[in-house]
């Protein structure tokens, strides 16, 4: 456990194509199921102090008590994971750690001389902050993201659902309204 964030509960991993990640992490490595976000909407989001329109795609899973999230981006705006990108890197790329009092703990990380490089809110109000410590390990930047109510929830089907799992339907993706 992290003594200044607590838990790390998310390994998540840029990757340049989602469908090929999946088939890799669900055929070769055999976690699953994954349940696919096709686009996250963000009401705001920072990258170096600039307003950024970022349109990520994200597919969670768990192992055991450990959440894979594999994210692609879908634009070439600046963010932490084109950078990545850019820099010839796919796979690891941050752990994440769910913040129960998510004010306190951005402003103990920040007084302790973490920088915040990227960071905001989703629609849904979930607020984010990925500190920039990559420069030091790479694979190590530190997400700390606000647990709310609906964001645990949701968790805790896609755990439940790993649990249970004998590998059929391996990626589930919301189904279109009609």
């Amino acid at each position: 456990m992290s003594r200044l964030f607590g838990p790390i509960i998310q390994n998540g991993f840029v990757v340049r194509d989602l469908d090929a990640a999946l088939r890799h992490w669900v055929e070769v490595l055999g976690v699953g199921p994954f349940f696919v976000l096709p686009r996250i909407d963000f009401a705001e989001t920072r990258f170096r102090g600039q307003g950024v329109d970022i349109q990520i795609a994200v597919a969670t899973a768990y192992s055991g008590d450990l959440q894979i999230e594999l994210v692609q981006q879908l634009n070439d705006a600046p963010s932490i994971y084109q950078e990545f990108l850019d820099a010839g890197r796919e796979g690891l790329h941050h752990v994440g750690v769910a913040s129960s009092d998510y004010a306190a703990d951005l402003a103990r990380a920040t007084a302790k001389g973490l920088t915040v490089l990227q960071g905001g809110h989703t629609l849904a109000g979930t607020g984010f902050a990925y500190f920039d410590t990559a420069g030091d390990f790479q694979g190590t930047m530190v997400e700390l993201f606000e647990a709310t109510p609906p964001l645990m929830k949701f968790f805790a089907k896609v755990q439940a659902a790993s649990r249970t799992w004998d590998g059929s339907d391996p990626i589930r993706r919301p189904r279109a309204a009609g």
